[in-house]
């Protein structure tokens, strides 16, 4: 049977606006949904990112330690976030981490590493080479840090040639690849630094180590910051300066960095005082 023109314009004026309609709603839903993930993510990265992570966007500061109050709303925006990003993958892990649930931060982890998370394989590795959270495994946990190293990530590479026993364990080469990756990124700077002030895999030198402690330092790196003030106040590789090295422990503070806040109180009190047997009774502030 032939259908009517009547007919056939109603039925695609139907279909045209069943089509219009779900168009509409597509608009309206896609861009809430992208901002409700942009959001979660965001609120992560505010809350949980790492300084030294190099997933790390240039616009995102970072925290070194999470804060107490921040952990519980760190999981959950983290936690939602991480379905899409393998940087909020990493951070749910630090969550759990400063809320002493290891065994949900290696898991977390474990999966941002699989997604290719630096970051993630040199926390994770960190774990099997302590027992913390997992049973230890030093060959894991090798594995993982030659995984981060080949990769450029300066702890990853710090933490091979830290990590005991293992032809991978080489100082000297990880001296050469953090100076390559020195070039750029602040974290291996720091590191490079920290290998040379204590004189790891090559010549001890002090003037050197300064230099690369300041170098991330300018760059906002919170634990150069604080070896800056350690170095100025004591004068090493360069000026003595009591001033500017609580200048430096104040910027280090400030970006959470613990024993930066230790060393202010030491400038605060610098006097112990102790009983006739040597123990340790107060110390005097001014």
């Amino acid at each position: 049977m032939t259908k009517s023109p009547q007919a056939i314009w109603l039925a695609a004026t139907f279909r045209v606006t069943v089509a219009a309609i779900a168009i509409a709603a597509a608009a309206l839903a896609g861009p809430s949904l992208a901002h409700a993930q942009s959001a979660d993510l965001v609120l992560c990265d505010r809350l949980a990112a790492d300084p030294a992570d190099p997933d790390r966007p240039a616009d995102v500061r970072g925290t070194a330690e999470i804060a107490p109050s921040d952990i519980a709303t760190a999981i959950k925006f983290c936690g939602t976030a991480s379905r899409g990003s393998r940087r909020a993958l990493y951070q749910l892990g630090r969550a759990y981490a400063a809320n002493r649930q290891l065994p949900e931060a290696a898991g977390a982890w474990r999966k941002a590493a699989d997604k290719g998370s630096t970051s993630a394989m040199v926390e994770l590795g960190v774990l099997y080479s302590t027992g913390s959270g997992v049973a230890m495994d030093e060959a894991q946990a090798r594995k993982l840090f030659e995984r981060a190293a080949a990769a450029g990530n300066p702890r990853g590479i710090s933490n091979l040639a830290a990590l005991s026993g293992g032809a991978s364990a080489d100082p000297v080469q990880a001296r050469s690849l953090l100076a390559k990756a020195g070039e750029t990124n602040p974290e291996a700077q720091y590191q490079l630094g920290l290998m040379i002030a204590d004189g790891v895999g090559g010549q001890q030198d002090d003037v050197t180590a300064r230099a690369l402690f300041e170098k991330a330092a300018l760059q906002n790196h919170p634990a150069a910051l604080e070896r800056m003030g350690a170095f100025a106040l004591e004068g090493r590789g360069g000026e003595k300066n009591s001033a500017a090295a609580k200048a430096y422990y104040e910027k280090a503070a400030a970006l959470g960095n613990d024993d930066a806040r230790a060393a202010l109180k030491r400038l605060e009190c610098p006097y112990v005082i102790k009983d006739k047997r040597g123990n340790f009774v107060t110390h005097l502030c001014f």
